[in-house]
This record gives structure tokens, sequence and C-alpha cells, in this order.
């Protein structure tokens, strides 16, 4: 069950920060977004190719699949969850391109969200895969070689 509503959460933050970016912003710099805009490009993009990545082992819940596989190649070479990597670099990409306090501060609550559903999702690898504490010591895990 809290599995189920971790997800709800996830979306239901999402869509907030998606309903924020609404809002016409107090600013819109020139040349559709600059640095934030390319930031937000790229963070769709690693979450594209990190899905990829992760094959048969991809579902929206943080429960490993049953008769899934550890990860270690592509992506997650340099990161354990790339997704959510890819999903803060979004966030953080638009809020920078619409230079909106507001859903910066909903940024920080999605990597607080993000990093918790990990934490989570990693005692269920570390149950599930022998090797995951050796790959935990290797690997960051949100942010590459930072955290």
């Amino acid at each position: 069950m809290a599995v189920v509503l971790g997800g709800v959460g996830q979306l239901a933050g999402l869509g907030r920060l998606g309903r924020a970016w609404g809002v016409p912003p107090p600013f819109t710099p020139p040349g559709g977004g600059g640095p934030g805009g390319g930031r937000a490009w790229g963070g769709l993009g690693v979450l594209l190719l990190a899905a990829w990545q992760l094959g048969r082992n991809l579902t929206a819940l943080p429960k490993p699949r049953p008769g899934g596989y550890l990860v270690q190649q592509g992506l997650y070479r340099v990161v354990r969850h790339p997704i959510y990597c890819g999903v803060l670099l979004w966030a953080l990409g638009s809020s920078l391109a619409h230079l909106n306090l507001w859903t910066l501060l909903l940024c920080g609550l999605l990597f607080v969200w993000l990093d918790r559903k990990a934490s989570l999702e990693e005692t269920w690898l570390q149950e599930r895969f022998p090797g995951y504490s050796a790959y935990r010591q290797r690997v960051k895990k949100l942010i590459p070689w930072v955290y």
C-alpha cells in the first residue's frame, strides 16, 4: 500500500510542478529559456535513455520486478537512479527557464521526495541482489559523482 501511495504522491507532486509552470512566468528570458531550457531537454533525454537501458526491469513502482536483474551499465554506471536524475534535471531546467522562485522551491521538494523514494527502492534492491552493496559504494545515488 505504501508503494502505491508513494507513486500517487510522486504523480501529484509532478502535476503540481507542471501546473506551476503553466502560470505565466514573471520573466521569460529571450531565446526560449537559455541554459534552463537546455537543461530541461537534457533531463528529458537522460530520463528516456535510462528508461530504455533499464529494459524489462522498468516499473512505475519502486519495488523491483520479480525475475529482474541488476542493471549496472550505461547511465547506471555513473548514477544509481538516472531516471530520477533526469526528472530532477528536467524540473530544474524548466524552473530556470521560467525564472520562477515557486517552481524552484517545488524542485527542492521533488528532490527530497525522489531521494526518499530511492532510499526505499534501495532497501528492496539490497534484499534482492547480493551485489547491490558493492554497486552502492561505487556509484552515487542521484547526482553523478556528487550525491
